[in-house]
């Protein structure tokens, strides 16, 4: 099975920006397209981005697009998500998901632990 890590989160100022990582263990992420999803306390799971298995597709929630960017590394079997221009409304819980490439938590069989992104205003 697939093991999944997410690390990058932290606390920053609004405007700011933090990169995230998927670590993929246990099978190489090469070919397969992946996720990021973020939860905030009380509030259901939303998708934030996707990515297909060599980079060359995205997609992205309205409300994230222009400011975060997904990007992997299949050598280094791993996915990104680089995060500008931040805001409170981003704070969340941030999950890796995979396989995948859709916009519906329920389609993802594989999840991270999550990482915990802080934006204050």
């Amino acid at each position: 099975q697939v093991q999944l890590v997410e690390s990058g989160g932290g606390l920053v100022q609004a405007g700011g920006s933090l990169r995230l990582s998927c670590a993929a263990s246990g099978r190489t992420l090469s070919y397969y397209a992946m996720a990021w999803f973020r939860q905030a306390p009380g509030k259901e799971r939303e998708f934030v981005a996707a990515i297909n298995w060599n980079g060359g597709s995205t997609d992205y929630a309205d409300s994230v697009k222009g400011r975060f960017t997904i990007s992997r590394d299949n050598a280094k079997n791993t996915v990104y998500l680089q995060m500008n221009s931040l805001k409170p409304e981003d704070t969340a819980v941030y999950y890796c998901a995979g396989p995948g490439n859709s916009r519906s938590s329920q389609r993802y069989n594989y999840w991270g632990q999550g990482t915990q992104v802080t934006v204050s205003s």
